[in-house]
């Protein structure tokens, strides 16, 4: 069961949670065995796994989950824990599953927080029935954790309007989308203060998003290059200069689901290794039957249980108390995806040789693993944030 039921038991949660993983556990069981048929023969095969994904995802009514309910959505705001369990329930069974919801949720999230009316009534509707695929991009070469280097610009046209220049990289969902949020300096400030946030549509004059960038755990991802792309007034997010703000808010809500997903994750590695420690016969006993396994198993499950602590302590806290959760987020992610990576190669060493045969199941959880301590903030500087904040907070008054 991707979610325990101690789990939801917890006074983070609501009925309206605990209904909604049993909902999504039905559609993992019935639909989704079908649905990734194919999808590792061919780069081709995995960007169209995704489109098919995002469509049923919609079609089941579980793409709801990334939107309010005036769109579309199940819940009244955008609600970081129903995100996060399903985040959490798709890991476990599929690395491209949960990137089908999460891309939604991310790419759309600019918009659900920041837009205007007319914003919202026009992109959120599509993501919830999964007919608009999002993305967001942020990042470029030389541009990633230090997002005040953005060198992508927006400049003002005299008749009304904006042309966008630049090269964003690393963007998930490139090639497959059908709208971007897009983050370029338009220099009312200097630094992070001159950036502003756009809704461009995929087919855009300008807009280019062929090139792919493939990775070890293949899922769309490519390069978004803007030459002389033109949107009106009405694409502006927010107002010239808070596009810092709108990246920074978007992450707060979403570096909380990607510690989610690590421990999805982490979940089914564990279970795994507890199946292969239970069969694997040596020396006459079986792997369980030693204390060293025990040890390793114990490890596994108390990294896991603290792991959606801190998730979850971080997504009730957004949803619940309304404040902003930069810390609490940043840590979540910071020791949920640490703690994944070290409990998915406790599963591989306890499978052995067959533990990086490709195509088993704990080879591709090594894998996809990986890329979540890199992306929505690298580790090194989720440890920078959360140690400055601390050092903020306790900032004597003068």
């Amino acid at each position: 069961m991707p979610a325990a039921p101690a789990d939801l038991a917890w006074p983070f949660f609501d009925e309206g949670h605990r209904a909604f993983v049993p909902q999504l556990e039905r559609w993992i069981a019935d639909e989704l065995p079908a649905l990734l048929e194919g999808s590792e023969d061919s780069l081709d095969a995995c960007y169209a796994c995704v489109q098919r994904l995002v469509r049923a995802l919609g079609k089941a009514g579980l793409l709801r989950a990334c939107v309010p309910v005036a769109y579309g959505g199940l819940r009244e705001n955008f609600d970081v824990r129903s995100v996060a369990l399903a985040r959490e329930t798709l890991a476990r069974a599929s690395g491209l599953a949960d990137f089908a919801l999460a891309m939604q949720g991310l790419g759309s999230a600019p918009v659900t927080l920041f837009g205007s009316e007319a914003q919202k009534a026009a992109l959120l509707p599509g993501v919830a029935e999964g007919r608009t695929i999002t993305a967001f991009a942020l990042s470029e070469p030389d541009a990633g954790s230090d997002v005040a280097a953005m060198s992508a610009t927006a400049q003002r046209l005299p008749g009304g309007g904006w042309r966008l220049d630049g090269v964003k990289t690393w963007i998930s969902n490139a090639g497959i989308a059908d709208h971007y949020v897009i983050f370029a300096r338009s220099g009312e400030a200097p630094g992070a203060r001159g950036i502003s946030a756009f809704m461009v549509g995929a087919k855009t004059p300008g807009l280019d998003a062929s090139e792919r960038i493939p990775v070890i755990a293949p899922h769309p991802l490519g390069l978004v290059k803007l030459n002389d792309c033109r949107v009106g007034d009405e694409a502006l997010l927010g107002e010239p200069g808070q596009g810092f703000k709108i990246a920074m808010g978007t992450l707060d809500s979403f570096r909380t689901t990607v510690g989610a997903a690590a421990l999805g994750f982490a979940r089914r590695a564990l279970d795994e290794a507890v199946r292969r420690a239970h069969a694997r016969q040596m020396f006459g006993k079986t792997l369980a039957d030693f204390q060293m396994t025990q040890q390793k198993i114990g490890q596994m499950a108390v990294s896991i249980d603290a792991s959606a602590l801190m998730v979850y302590r971080a997504a009730w806290t957004k949803d619940v108390q309304q404040v902003r959760v930069t810390r609490e987020a940043s840590m979540a992610k910071l020791y949920a995806t640490e703690a994944a990576q070290t409990v998915i190669d406790g599963a591989v060493q306890l499978f052995g040789g067959l533990g990086v045969v490709q195509g088993s199941v704990v080879e591709r959880l090594y894998r996809e693993i990986r890329a979540l301590r890199i992306y929505e903030g690298a580790s090194e500087v989720l440890e920078l944030i959360v140690g400055g904040r601390i050092l903020q907070d306790a900032r004597p008054q003068r």
